[in-house]
């Protein structure tokens, strides 16, 4: 039955209303909901809800007690503005008469009292010295160690004598990230042992649907797509791109027609720079540029000699953004420098360079899933024989000792495969980062009591 004409709501607060539309019941999801365990380690596929769930029940808690203290935080200000502000105040109904809402420090304050804090943990000391009542720390794996030792947990013990006997609770959720921090803690709750923690993990499969696991699967490697939708810890291994292998090798060669694709690291020495094509959506990396102590105009008029009786005159230069510098100031970059080789030869440049260079991480997930993905199709070739840096590089580049993701820079053979990853991440990108903004099943608009 429709809301009549009269008793209509200001278009604001209809909006926010709408907003608490009902979720699937998912029993893995009513469990955690339902368990009193005061803290709860949930690391659950992407896309899956964890982050949904946490919205809609930290805002009932606000409106559940007066003068209640409660924090949501993030590894960083930025992301915790970005994955939860603005959902926040739509669910917390800031339209209503009575809240106060800062929008320089992140907090709402709701008409009972309550306040609901939005932390970045870049500075844990802000996390410090208040009576909690409660708190969600989302993508935990990607917060330090110590964040949790030295202010989180001391700051949830923090006593509160207008309340006796009150203990602060805490949802810690996100995707796995290797076996770091986040997975002892994990294996902690999952042990049973203490009646405080509880362990609640479901994959991406349990909510989204088959199509969009299969393009999940599609564009990312095996690896990634078990970590961040199969919710597994997976182990790091010693090299980067593990699954490269001879499957990846060919026997190609550049023919004369093709455009080619030109991609740079401006590491002095060796100066690396790649060379190769796109065919059908696949990358063939066919040649390479690799001189000792130099600059990039010594590669470019290496390339324009060597391939001087190319027909197809058109490059695609990719690469790092530090070629970049001295634009800004009218003075002669990288790139600038060897755009005047190759249009001096015949050629015609179309530069494809980032405005900031990718993250690491995400730039290493791009080339291994065009390595293998997840369905176990190739994508990315490589002539073993004239493109023989690259080759190494892909199969003996690791990780420094201690670190997940960053490389080894000792090995030489890192600086061609770091081209290749501004080249892939440019074209065939994984955007997604370890920013996680769950979306959920909807349904028609309700209201009610606020339903989980």
């Amino acid at each position: 039955m429709g809301m009549p004409k009269a008793l209509a709501l200001p278009f604001r607060l209809q909006v926010q209303r709408d907003r608490w539309y009902p979720l699937e019941p998912i029993p893995i999801q009513l469990a955690l909901l339902t368990s009193p365990a005061r803290f709860k380690v949930v690391p659950a596929g992407r896309r899956s809800g964890k982050t949904e769930r946490a919205k809609r029940h930290i805002v009932k808690e606000c409106m559940s007690n007066p003068n209640g203290l409660y924090f949501i935080a993030a590894p960083t200000y930025a992301q915790v503005k970005k994955i939860y502000w603005q959902d926040l105040k739509k669910l917390a109904l800031t339209a209503l008469p009575g809240f106060k809402v800062s929008e320089s420090e992140l907090i709402i304050t709701f008409p009972q009292g309550a306040e609901l804090h939005l932390i970045g943990l870049d500075k844990p000391n802000r996390i410090e010295g208040i009576p909690w009542d409660g708190g969600i720390i989302d993508e935990a794996a990607y917060i330090k160690k110590e964040a949790w030792v030295t202010s989180i947990a001391p700051a949830l013990d923090t006593k509160d004598p207008t309340k006796p006997g009150k203990k602060a609770w805490c949802w810690i959720i996100g995707k796995p990230d290797g076996l770091n921090w986040y997975y002892e803690l994990y294996k902690y709750a999952l042990s049973k042992g203490d009646p405080e923690w509880e362990a609640f993990t479901w994959k991406s499969i349990e909510v989204l649907d088959e199509a969009t696991i299969d393009a999940a699967k599609r564009r990312m490697s095996g690896k990634q797509f078990r970590q961040e939708y199969e919710a597994s810890f997976e182990t790091v291994s010693g090299r980067i791109y593990e699954d490269y292998s001879s499957d990846n090798y060919t026997d190609e060669t550049i023919k004369s027609h093709e455009e080619i694709c030109y991609f740079c690291d401006f590491n002095f020495t060796p100066m690396s720079h790649g060379i190769g094509v796109v065919r059908d959506d696949s990358v063939y990396v066919l040649d390479e540029i690799i001189l000792q102590s130099a600059v990039g105009e010594h590669n470019a008029l290496e390339f324009v000699e060597r391939y001087k009786e190319h027909k197809n005159k058109r490059i695609r230069l990719y690469g790092d953004q530090s070629g970049r510098n001295g634009e800004k100031h009218s003075i002669d970059s990288e790139y600038i420098t060897m755009e005047r080789v190759f249009k001096e030869h015949g050629w015609t440049v179309d530069r494809r360079v980032q405005s900031k260079n990718p993250s690491i991480k995400d730039s290493q997930n791009a080339v291994r899933a065009l390595i293998k993905n997840a369905e176990g199709i190739r994508r990315l070739f490589v002539n073993p024989v004239k493109a023989s840096w690259m080759d190494s590089g892909l199969a003996t580049v690791t990780v420094k000792q201690g670190s997940s993701f960053l490389e080894d820079d000792k090995n030489d053979k890192q600086h061609i495969t770091t081209a290749l990853r501004y080249f892939i991440n440019y074209e065939w990108p994984i955007e997604d980062g370890i920013i996680d903004l769950d979306v959920t099943m909807f349904g028609e608009n309700c209201f009610g009591d606020y339903n989980d």
